[in-house]
């Protein structure tokens, strides 16, 4: 305990009581250490939560505090798990603050047009399917400066030839990174912020390539080998193969992302633990059994470690080629734990390999936290490893007879697994893209293996045989076998009921989901149903939850309103950002033109009428100057949306009797607004109202 504890004489009673404590802890010691990322990562999200950005003395201060917990412990396993439990989630929270300050850059404050020049450092696609680049070194020409800027090529030029690494000089609007359109809803300024992005825009025009010589040459290797493999390859093969190699996902085909989403098979496009993961594992393989092949060899040297080494080079050459992104580190990470884990004769495939992992992202990049790709990459690796972990424990399993399973164990472990990660993502999927894949098991189980068997092994077989310029045979066994698997993604995709909507939950239901696995996983002993309480738990409240009846946007153009046939939008084009993320929220899957044929509303000069539910009615004017006539009489239970009316001019004194008024500047002030209504009134909740004072919120739309 403390020390100041010890000083104290307990009763018998409380003695008795923490002896108590520390028998029913016994069995969770050796869980402890796996215990140390959740806390940090609980550490975290209360520094993600907290209402207003903690200062650098307060950081101090928290952390003076965890070292006086962890310095003063003297006492029992309970009083050890208090102090545990307190000080790790204090450097979780101090690490998350210093993080943010570390990548603190400008950001830009209002819109601006003009010339811009900066060195091109990623190429992508935009959700529009239109190319965009990532500059840094970026120069505002009579503009304030700025750290990284993203631009959208939406002119009929396209993306100009050789343009990785180079400055370019281009004409483009730009403005700060977007807030959420809905209360509570997806901020990309927090992303932004630690992407180090300080504005996003697009341009109409020609970017001109300037003559400035070479630079960033990985990146421009990356790119040549992008352009290499596409030159080999027909599409939509080809913009696959060098999405997964290089990372560059510029040329991939907006149908066979549709078709990859709706089967769960968008995972094999993305460079994460399956790739790094297969790439690795093939590369051990070869290299320890051609060495044993070697007569004398493997009785002589370690040969697994010579292959782990290999493996691990193997790795880190692959995580440059594909651009290091955050996703393929983490990935790399996770490799790279298991391969040290080899080398020194440890187990492999543990729960503790994976906890190192994740402290080791966390201490880097807590950010990393909040983001679907870390938390579905960890949740499938920690119940994998925790599920075959327990099999290990059944004598049917180790099959010591060499009975059935032995013959089967490939395709039963390739079922399970296939089955235990859907499984362990599903809930965070279906939170983070409000869509659940219903027949992406079936998907999975027969294109997985073909991304280990074939895709994979050919990529790998091209690069070695790259250096004597045989590499077509490998690239075409390789366009098989992506061709079979875009095939079966487009059959799956095509299913009746092969994808569900869901709607958004709200924010509590993550970390309660999250917390309940993970203790399901750690936990020893009949107390692991804690977590499925805590995650039946949070499955309710989701289920409970309900969608707000009327959106408005900041601008008042886009309102959306919910009918029997799902939202209805007032604008078939406009605000398409505001829309789709509506739409996604309601796990409805309709376009905003398809939600645009649901609006009903009664018009007339200057005006539209939308009846709600419970005697509730909208009504938006568009007149600037002139009040409608025959505008219907407003209520306690009418919306007014008078945004166009010219804010120089006053309401007529008949809008006083209308239940809400929405002009515009107070309007855009509450840069959105969601109403839930019913028999006694209303709830509203503005985006405003949910932002927290961080250094991202400081700017943007």
């Amino acid at each position: 305990m403390l020390p100041v504890f010890n000083a104290i004489a307990l009763p018998p009673t409380r003695r008795s009581a923490l002896t108590w404590l520390d028998e029913a802890l016994e069995p969770q010691r050796r869980q402890l250490v796996l215990w140390v990322p959740v806390l940090f990562g609980i550490g975290i999200g209360i520094y993600f939560a907290w209402p207003s950005e903690p200062t650098i003395w307060h950081a101090m201060l928290v952390l003076i505090g965890a070292g006086l917990c962890l310095l003063g412990y003297r006492g029992g396993l309970s009083a050890g798990a208090l102090a545990f439990i307190i000080a790790i989630p204090c450097l979780g929270f101090v690490n998350a603050t210093l993080r943010t300050q570390i990548v603190s850059h400008p950001v830009l404050e209002r819109d601006f047009y003009g010339t811009i020049s900066g060195r091109v450092i990623n190429i992508g696609r935009s959700a529009s399917g239109n190319p965009r680049v990532l500059l840094d070194e970026v120069i505002l020409y009579g503009g304030p400066p700025v750290a990284r800027v993203r631009i959208s090529l939406t002119g009929a030029a396209g993306l100009p030839p050789a343009i990785a690494g180079r400055t370019v000089m281009l004409t483009a609007r730009i403005g700060p990174p977007g807030g959420p359109v809905s209360p509570g809803g997806f901020d990309f300024r927090r992303l932004a912020w630690f992407e180090r992005l300080s504005a996003v825009g697009y341009t109409e025009l020609p970017a001109m390539v300037l003559e400035d010589g070479p630079s960033a040459p990985i990146f421009r290797a990356r790119m040549a080998l992008a352009d290499g493999i596409r030159a080999e390859m027909r599409e939509p093969a080809a913009g696959f193969a060098a999405a997964i190699l290089t990372g560059d996902r510029s040329t991939v085909d907006q149908e066979v992302l549709r078709d990859l989403r709706a089967s769960n098979l968008a995972h094999l496009l993305a460079i994460s633990g399956l790739h790094m993961g297969l790439l690795t594992a093939f590369v051990f393989a070869v290299v320890r059994r051609g060495l044993a092949l070697i007569p004398g060899l493997a009785v002589r040297y370690p040969i697994k470690k010579w292959g782990a080494v290999a493996a691990l080079i193997a790795g880190a050459g692959y995580l440059v080629l594909s651009g290091a992104s955050v996703p393929t580190q983490r990935a790399f990470v996770m490799v790279a734990v298991v391969l040290t884990a080899v080398l020194l004769d440890r187990p492999a495939f543990t729960l503790r390999g994976v906890a190192l992992a994740a402290m080791l992202i966390l201490l880097v990049r807590p950010e990393s936290l909040l983001q679907a790709g870390f938390q579905l990459s960890f949740a499938a690796t920690a119940a994998l490893v925790a599920v075959f972990e327990a099999l290990r424990g059944f004598t049917w399993w180790r099959d010591e007879g060499k009975g059935w399973v032995s013959r089967y164990r490939a395709g039963i472990a390739l079922l399970i697994t296939t089955s235990v990660a859907g499984l362990a993502t599903a809930p965070l999927g279906a939170f983070h893209f409000n869509q659940v894949s219903q027949l992406g098991l079936i998907a999975n189980l027969m294109a997985v293996p073909l991304m280990g068997a074939v895709i994979m092994p050919a990529g790998v077989l091209a690069g070695c045989l790259a250096l004597v310029g045989m590499e077509a045979v490998a690239l075409l066994v390789m366009a098989f076998g992506i061709e079979t698997v875009l095939g079966v993604a487009h059959w799956v995709a095509g299913l009746d009921g092969a994808t569900r909507g869901i709607k958004a939950g709200p924010w509590y239901v993550l970390p309660m989901i999250s917390l309940g696995g993970i203790w399901s996983i750690l936990w020893r002993g009949a107390g692991r149903w804690v977590g499925v309480i805590l995650f039946s738990l949070a499955a309710w409240l989701w289920f409970e939850s309900e969608r707000p009846e009327v959106l408005i946007t900041a601008s008042g153009r886009l309102i959306g309103v919910m009918t029997e046939d799902d939202r209805a939008l007032s604008r078939a084009s406009g605000n398409s950002f505001a829309a789709r993320s509506w739409l996604a929220d309601d796990g409805d899957d309709a376009s905003q033109a398809e939600a645009a044929r649901r609006w009903t509303a009664q018009s007339g000069q200057g005006w539209q009428k939308v009846d709600l539910t419970n005697g509730w009615q909208l009504i938006q004017i568009s007149s600037r100057s002139r009040w409608p006539a025959d505008l219907p009489e407003c209520d306690d239970r009418t919306i007014l949306i008078a945004t166009a009316w010219s804010p120089d001019l006053p309401l007529p004194p008949s809008t006083q009797t209308c239940g809400q008024v929405w002009r515009r500047d107070p309007l855009r002030a509450t840069k959105g607004v969601a109403y839930w209504l019913s028999d006694d009134g209303y709830d509203l909740a503005t985006v405003a109202g949910h932002e927290a004072a961080r250094p991202w919120t400081a700017t943007g739309q």
